[in-house]
């Protein structure tokens, strides 16, 4: 789907969104030139391998650029299970960004979708989750710890996945430095 210019694109424009938002500079501004269509994206910060920062969206409103710089300065300052980013972990930050296909509902079973390469959202009521696909990976998990995991992120019962929560997979185009 993208170019590995547009990646390097990409990737240049979220670490110059986090530096400026860690800096206090303002927002920057993106290139009119043309994205493919993506339903979503995620950036991921990483400092020294471990996760230091993740937000995204499942709505691309303002295109794939804009969305990827607002997601980078997001995920930097407001990702509530960590504090903001300061200037000081800046040369020890790397990005994995992820752009997202369309959710496609599924039948709440292991076999429903492929570990690494499908990503997962639970929801029921007002609840909602996303597992990016890398996730399971990283984790060693099998469908139905995938299945579990994702519904406690959406702040379900494990197996709300077994009785009435609806379930979506994605695929995604990973890539970082």
């Amino acid at each position: 789907m993208l170019t590995a210019d547009q990646r390097r694109q990409l990737l240049a424009l979220a670490h110059a969104s986090i530096e400026s938002q860690v800096r206090g500079g303002a927002r920057i501004e993106t290139e009119t030139m043309a994205w493919p269509d993506a339903s979503g994206v995620f950036v991921t910060i990483k400092q020294r391998g471990q996760l230091r920062g993740c937000l995204g969206t499942l709505e691309n409103r303002a295109g794939l650029a804009a969305e990827v710089v607002r997601c980078a300065a997001e995920s930097a300052s407001e990702d509530p299970r960590f504090a903001p980013v300061t200037p000081g972990e800046l040369p020890e930050l790397s990005l994995e960004i992820s752009v997202l296909g369309p959710l496609e509902a599924i039948e709440a079973r292991p076999d429903a979708f492929t570990i690494g390469v499908h990503g997962l959202v639970a929801e029921r009521g007002v609840n909602r989750g996303l597992l990016l696909p890398q996730v399971a990976t990283e984790w060693g998990w099998d469908g139905e710890q995938f299945l579990r995991q994702t519904c406690v992120k959406a702040g379900l019962p494990p197996d709300a996945w077994r009785s009435g929560a609806r379930m979506f997979r994605f695929a995604a185009e990973v890539f970082g430095d």
